[in-house]
């Protein structure tokens, strides 16, 4: 019997239960269990239903148990930036806020009046987003001062669920990262910094590493689901578990995480906040083992999403690539990092605005985004050059945009260097790793991104 390894992986969209174990030297995957997943609209403000979200965890591992393979570890991943204020008892305070809400972008003005952009950049070097956790504090301070003043801990959203599970209140290294609160220098919370801005001490605690051990199951979780297991942290930011399963060891590639976000990067040991990084807006988020994933976030699949579901989802992923296929090579120049695309209320409105093009076609619309998300990688691609002041060797499109063979097309027309394409399920595959290399499985990340290659399918473009 092997040894099963459970991935919780919960996206903005929607969340699955991956199995994964070893059998003949490979890397074996099983889905178990998916559910839904999106931001509510409540009193006019958009909040995460966090409740849903550890319910359909426990049920997910009841159907481990149901399908007859009982894990004996478990890594939750989810996105970043959000969190759950909890008191001292425990208890959950107020709604969780999601980062596409309106009040994000009004408190960055009260945050920088205080601590420059520069600053900050310099303290934590992330990019300017208004969504970070950094504002979204800022906008708790000015909106729900009462709640945060009753909060004893923040906690991100799957450090959160975590504790629902375990009743172990930590926070990991790589989803902290993500907020603009953690100083890159020295990899913990910076507390001068969360000071000036006149945020409790009490929430920011000493950081947990992917590969530590949260804890064993509450005695009501274990009696529901019939069974136990150690709950670790893996890389808990989708995107760290995700450049876990980066099928390579060449310290020159570059890797782009293609789901609803597109994160487009490389790994690096020391952080780079020069005036250059800070120019081009690249960020430094949180890695396996310390490692910096400096990278750009870009709107992603997100837009296309969207549009899929302006149109009642009469049409399939592939079928709206055909789309944009169709249309030919003449095609509107778009920012796909426009914030009108971030929360539009119809995001085909939204791009025809963006397009300045109000009759478009969907097809013209369609055609637009992805050659739109083509050239923002490029131009990603060519400032890290300008910033590194050296060539990469090969671009390695991982996720379940790897999939979309047109968008990987135009990208690979863009660029002189090789592109290749999966895992497309990398997000899962590096949170297990993430668990067998903490069982001593694996000896090493080159050790076990080896076998990643050896387990998936890699193909050039």
């Amino acid at each position: 019997m092997p040894t099963y390894y459970l991935a919780v992986d919960i996206g903005a969209s929607s969340g699955r239960h991956i199995l994964g174990w070893l059998e003949g030297g490979k890397i074996v995957l099983r889905e178990i269990y998916r559910f839904p997943n999106g931001m509510l609209d409540k009193d006019g403000r958009k909040s995460w239903d966090i409740d849903s979200l550890c319910e359909h965890v426990i049920i997910g591992m009841e159907k481990c148990r149901e399908a007859g393979m009982i894990p004996s570890y478990m890594g939750i991943d989810t996105w970043g930036v959000d969190y759950v204020l909890i008191d001292s008892s425990g208890n959950r305070l107020g709604d969780a806020m999601g980062y596409r809400d309106v009040r994000c972008g009004e408190a960055m003005p009260d945050v920088e009046n205080i601590v420059p952009f520069s600053e900050l950049y310099e303290r934590t070097g992330i990019q300017r987003l208004d969504y970070n956790t950094v504002y979204q504090l800022m906008a708790d301070k000015k909106e729900r001062p009462e709640i945060l003043d009753s909060a004893e801990k923040m906690l991100m959203i799957p450090d959160y669920i975590g504790f629902r599970l375990t009743g172990v209140a930590e926070q990991e290294y790589t989803n902290a990262t993500t907020g603009a609160l953690v100083n890159v220098h020295t990899g913990e919370f910076d507390k001068e910094l969360t000071d000036k801005l006149g945020y409790p001490a009490k929430l920011f605690g000493k950081l947990a590493m992917p590969g530590d051990t949260l804890g064993r199951l509450l005695p009501d979780v274990r009696d529901r689901i019939g069974y136990d297991l150690t709950v670790l942290h893996c890389a808990s930011h989708d995107t760290a578990s995700a450049v876990i399963a980066v099928p390579t060891n060449s310290d020159n590639a570059i890797y782009l995480s293609s789901g609803t976000w597109s994160l487009l990067g490389i790994e690096i040991t020391e952080p780079n906040t020069s005036d250059a990084s800070r120019g081009y807006n690249f960020t430094h988020e949180g890695g396996y083992n310390k490692r910096i994933r400096y990278l750009k976030n870009i709107m992603g699949l997100w837009i296309i999403q969207s549009i899929k579901k302006n149109l009642d989802d009469k049409y399939s992923f592939s079928e709206l690539s055909d789309m944009a296929r169709a249309y030919g090579r003449e095609y509107d120049k778009i920012d796909v990092n426009d914030k009108r695309l971030l929360a539009p209320a119809n995001m085909i409105e939204a791009v025809r605005e963006v397009m300045g093009a109000p009759d478009a076609s969907i097809s013209r619309v369609l055609a637009a985004v992805y050659n739109g998300l083509a050239d923002y990688y490029a131009e990603t691609v060519k400032s890290l050059t300008e910033v590194f002041g050296r060539e990469f060797s090969a671009l390695h499109i991982i996720g379940g945009g790897s999939r979309d063979s047109y968008l990987n097309e135009l990208t690979a027309v863009r660029l002189s260097i090789p592109v290749y394409t999966g895992p497309t399920e990398a997000t899962a595959i590096g949170n297990i790793v993430c668990q067998m290399l903490s069982d001593k499985v694996f000896t090493s990340l080159s050790e076990a991104r080896s076998a990643v290659y050896d387990s998936f399918d890699v193909n050039k473009v």
